[in-house]
């Protein structure tokens, strides 16, 4: 089980990358368009990437398979299409609606991994899944009207489920460095073509953008920290631990948001708010305390 907790310490520190950029990404994306953003954060990621394997690690670029590419591509279109429906979700509903829904995919992940990976539902999984979505919807919800950008956000949750449950099943046939690759330059290259049909590309490669204080120190710490870090970390240790507490411990992004928010950006929480958080970290702990009952994650498997 030490493997185990390791991986569970990893996955939560990739979660505090995601949640402690939130407020630098919210001002960086004011001056640079969303999918035209992430599309340069994750193709540069994807760059530092294949660098790392050209020269540290090139062994590993046999490894880039046909059928690592198929796969990479469609968990890469999976990880694009949540950034996507969120995107276009947020043009119609709150951005409280969106984290709620958005972390409706820590519900979904055991539902998908019992589908897809014959996992079963253990009860301290389940007790920890709905105490913390009871504290999402603390955090998030501050009213609820069902609208088409809801429905588009819940699309997007779909896909966020996916994503975790299909790296949980691919990430003991591939090596970590090659299949985070793979779905990060496809992601980036999904995102980039969205901001060619919807945005202003031109505009946003201009000096005064590219070279923004905010939006340029958005992309080398997102690039480099958020993705290239934490989609190799996510691809190394997922393996030793099971899809529905990654899925708990990725629930934990809107938490370390928060208090990055009320860190940097002077932002507040009201007493609601605050018992939302540790709902969510007690569904994780939850989680934790009973990883005894867990189905042993997968086993390890050697690379080169």
């Amino acid at each position: 089980m030490k493997k185990q907790r390791l991986a569970d310490l990893v996955l939560l520190f990739v979660t505090f990358t995601w949640g402690a950029t939130f407020v630098l990404v919210k001002e960086a994306i004011d001056k640079m368009p969303p999918f035209t953003f992430l599309g340069v954060r994750f193709l540069v990621a994807a760059l530092i990437l294949f660098l790392i394997m050209v020269v540290f690690y090139r062994e590993t670029l046999k490894d880039l398979t046909r059928q690592l590419w198929v796969i990479g591509l469609w968990i890469g279109l999976l990880l694009f299409g949540g950034y996507a429906f969120q995107t276009f979700g947020l043009l119609d509903t709150t951005a409280s609606n969106a984290g709620f829904i958005t972390g409706l995919s820590v519900v979904m992940v055991p539902l998908f991994a019992l589908w897809l990976l014959r996992q079963k539902l253990k009860r301290n999984a389940v007790i920890g899944v709905l105490v913390a979505t009871v504290g999402l919807a603390m955090l998030s919800l501050h009213q609820f009207e069902v609208n088409l950008g809801d429905a588009l956000v819940f699309c997007c949750a779909i896909c966020y489920g996916l994503h975790i449950t299909l790296v949980g099943k691919y990430t003991t046939r591939f090596h970590a460095l090659p299949f985070a690759f793979v779905q990060i330059f496809s992601c980036g290259v999904f995102n980039m073509i969205g901001g060619f049909l919807f945005e202003d590309v031109g505009a946003s490669f201009s000096k005064d953008v590219l070279f923004d204080l905010t939006v340029f120190s958005a992309l080398l710490i997102c690039s480099v920290i958020a993705t290239a870090f934490a989609f190799v970390a996510q691809n190394q240790f997922q393996k030793f631990t099971t899809p529905t507490r990654t899925a708990l411990i990725f629930a934990t992004e809107p938490v370390f948001a928060a208090i990055t928010g009320y860190l940097w950006a002077g932002d507040r929480l009201g007493t609601l708010q605050v018992i939302g958080c540790l709902c969510i970290l007690g569904g994780m702990l939850v989680a934790e305390l009973g990883g005894n009952q867990e189905k042993e994650p997968q086993k390890e498997t050697s690379y080169a």
